[in-house]
């Protein structure tokens, strides 16, 4: 009785006009499936109602013409020439459409699946088959946007970022991490930079994206590491983790030991990457926060010629209350951080000039724990052996 109650009113609010998608949609929360089409066919035999011919006034004929709609899509896709494996549809439709269509719910007192999440999961099985592809509502390779709004449907592609996680190792000092943009021109090119825009002639990233974005067909790239060395500081050991997100990438499917070879290659001897494998979006952010510990090797040169035995004293050096340094003061907020240095050893070099290497915890300058940058790091090495301490080269050892 229910059914056929529902039955009578819905086909007075539509007169008749209602198409099997939106019929089968209205009464999804008490008949079984599969599907809202199965469920129609089911309401027509029973009722032995006659299929409409006109156009339906819940959806419009949007649902009929989804076929018509792939097609659309699909020039579009072949169009870009885009390689992907799984899809996610989004949609838009009339305001009209959507508040009518709500409005009959109420009416009929019935709570069902909205208009628009039945078309965007039509329309994405339409495209699964065409394409051979899955659907991935958390991370897919490829979403389709398609506007309702007009006589013609109007679609859009989102090519969603392909991930590529590694290490990198750098080998040579005066390298950035990433692309630094010149100081003088900001970019755009003047005789200072020699008209390349750039402060340096390349970078970690740069070194590391360009083989990457040519095997892709990748628009852009941004680099994420986990931290970052200065210019003029090795990264040695196992190298430094980091995240290369390729943007709007045609092609995803690529040998990742090739373009190793190639970075490493093309390098000459600047940088080298290691363990090259595909990685996801969330990934970016946690290798930006995993950082325990780091182990540094520094040379350091003293004002001061001091015995051997006074460099027991660096013993001491755990607890580091260490204000923002001023050489980061511009781009760093001005606060105190509390850090540990967890080991430390030494080996001497000559009177005045010793080799360190440093455990500490993540996020301590070492450059300004040696010199103590003024008085802004306490304690130092610097304060310690009650001698200007300088660091004339470091490197990362470790990036735990």
């Amino acid at each position: 009785m229910e059914t056929e109650k529902r039955l009578e009113k819905l086909l007075d609010i539509t007169d008749g006009s209602i198409c099997p998608n939106c019929l089968g949609r209205k009464f999804s929360d008490i008949l079984p499936g599969p599907g809202n089409v199965k469920r129609a066919e089911s309401l027509i035999e029973t009722f032995k109602l006659k299929k409409s011919t006109v156009e339906c006034k819940i959806c419009k004929g949007i649902l009929e013409d989804l076929e018509k709609t792939a097609d659309y899509v699909e020039e579009k896709i072949k169009k870009l020439n885009l390689e992907f494996s799984t899809i996610l549809v989004g949609s838009r439709l009339p305001e009209n459409l959507l508040s009518a269509d709500e409005k009959i719910n109420e009416i009929l007192n019935i709570e069902v699946e909205s208009i628009k999440k039945e078309i965007n999961r039509e329309l994405g099985k339409i495209l699964k088959k065409r394409f051979n592809c899955g659907v991935d509502f958390e991370n897919p390779d490829i979403v389709v946007k398609v506007d309702f709004r007009k006589s013609k449907p109007r679609v859009w592609i989102q090519i969603n970022p392909l991930f590529i996680e590694g290490r990198y190792r750098k080998l040579v000092r005066g390298i950035p991490q990433t692309k630094w943009p010149c100081r003088e021109c900001k970019g755009r090119g003047c005789p200072r930079c020699n008209f390349t825009g750039k402060m340096y002639p390349t970078s970690v990233e740069e070194l590391v994206a360009e083989p990457a974005l040519k095997a892709t067909q990748g628009s852009r790239s941004k680099f994420h590491g986990a931290g970052r060395e200065d210019v003029d500081v090795r990264m040695l050991g196992r190298g430094r983790p980091f995240v290369l997100e390729i943007k709007e990438p045609k092609i995803r499917k690529i040998n990742l030991k090739k373009i190793s070879d190639e970075i490493n290659k093309s390098a000459k001897g600047k940088i080298q990457v290691l363990d090259l494998k595909f990685s996801n979006r969330n990934r970016k952010v946690e290798i930006k926060t995993s950082s325990s510990y780091k182990i540094y090797k520094a040379k350091v040169k003293l004002k001061d010629k001091i015995e051997p035995s006074a460099l027991e004293k660096l013993k001491s050096l755990n607890l580091i209350k260490q204000r923002t340094p001023k050489r980061v003061a511009h781009r760093r907020a001005d606060k105190i951080r509390k850090r540990r240095v967890i080991d430390i050893r030494w080996n001497i070099i000559d009177s005045r000039t010793f080799e360190v290497i440093l455990k500490t915890e993540g996020g301590l300058y070492i450059k300004e724990l040696i010199s103590g940058d003024d008085g802004r790091t306490k304690p130092s090495v610097s304060e310690i052996l009650n001698t200007s301490a300088e660091c004339i080269e470091l490197d990362v050892l470790e990036v735990g």
